[in-house]
């Protein structure tokens, strides 16, 4: 599948994801058509989308003369009518299992000849976001991506049990088309791959806290600094075949047992709540770093930098 193959893409929700859905698909040269509930934020929206390519062309990637082809391929709209013609539909919306409901409901009344609905739910498992369905319930997969969607190109797709196969390859090869790295979870599971990987580092980076070990800067530190810039080009499974195996359980037999095993959140995160020093947005601005005075620009640019690169598909011409 190329993108000159999907005829048609709906996006549910103007939400971040949602947007920069958008700027995915759009600068692939897809027809995009985003539905939300309220019209008259329809502005915002696109003031939104622009302020994404308006990145793009800060930095380089693309030029002002690119950005006015893709923007051509865009609409936003609050009638689910308009996405009567959608051969694929991206649900974004707000995580609650009611609405996604009479979202899917709407899209089988409405749009004839939709061959796969995927939700980017982080919460729902498929099988109970497709029990309500009737006409497309042989059609509805999670694929869960990663913000910004047009930078991370990273999707985790999951069928439900009632999920026809060829629903399943359809969603994966439009998201390859649009030069995403979909996998395909072989059951599901809370978290899916990619949150239950950092949760799991995120657990052990907090015992290491709690029990004196090192402070949360030094902690990040050796995260910066020495294993996990690696795993940006090569995989963990990888790097321990290549280091050998038998070395591997020598190590996993004498630092798993002392590894911490917190089954919910641990004091370090409850007593910052508990007092108000919830992180950067909070009016304290403390979390576990003090965010007073820090330029958020620049903290924004760290946080993009690995994902540039990976903005490097050719731009429709027209």
């Amino acid at each position: 599948m190329t993108p000159k193959d999907i005829k048609h893409l709906g996006i549910i929700g103007a939400g971040m994801i949602g947007i920069t859905t958008a700027v995915l698909s759009t600068s692939h040269g897809v027809k995009t058509t985003v539905v939300d509930i309220f019209p008259d934020k329809i502005p915002e929206y696109q003031e939104k989308f622009d302020t994404f390519y308006k990145e793009l062309v800060a930095k380089g990637i693309m030029t002002e003369e690119q950005v006015k082809i893709c923007s051509k391929y865009i609409a936003f709209t609050d009638k689910y009518e308009d996405l009567a013609t959608c051969d694929f539909v991206f649900e974004a919306s707000t995580e609650v299992i009611e609405i996604k409901h009479e979202i899917f409901a709407k899209l089988e009344e409405l749009c004839p000849d939709i061959k796969a609905i995927f939700s980017g739910s982080s919460t729902f498992v498929p099988d109970v976001l497709c029990e309500k369905a009737t006409k497309y319930k042989d059609r509805i997969v999670v694929a869960h991506p990663f913000f910004p969607v047009h930078m991370i190109p990273y999707f985790e797709i999951c069928a439900a049990s009632t999920t026809d196969p060829k629903a399943t390859q359809a969603v994966y090869d439009c998201l390859e088309a649009l030069d995403r790295k979909p996998v395909v979870l072989k059951k599901p599971a809370p978290g899916f791959i990619g949150n239950r990987l950092q949760f799991a580092l995120w657990r052990e980076v907090l015992y290491i806290m709690e029990s004196g070990i090192a402070d949360p800067r030094d902690i990040d530190k050796c995260l910066n600094y020495s294993f996990c810039p690696r795993y940006s080009s090569i995989g963990m499974f990888e790097h321990f075949d290549n280091g050998g195996l038998k070395l591997n359980i020598t190590t996993c037999n004498g630092v798993w047992p002392t590894l911490g095993a917190y089954t919910e959140a641990p004091p370090a995160i409850t007593d910052r709540i508990a007092r108000g020093d919830t992180g950067s947005k909070a009016d304290s601005k403390i979390g576990f770093y003090d965010w007073n005075g820090v330029d958020m620009v620049a903290y924004q640019e760290r946080v993009n930098a690995p994902y540039w690169k990976f903005i490097d598909w050719e731009f429709p011409a027209e």
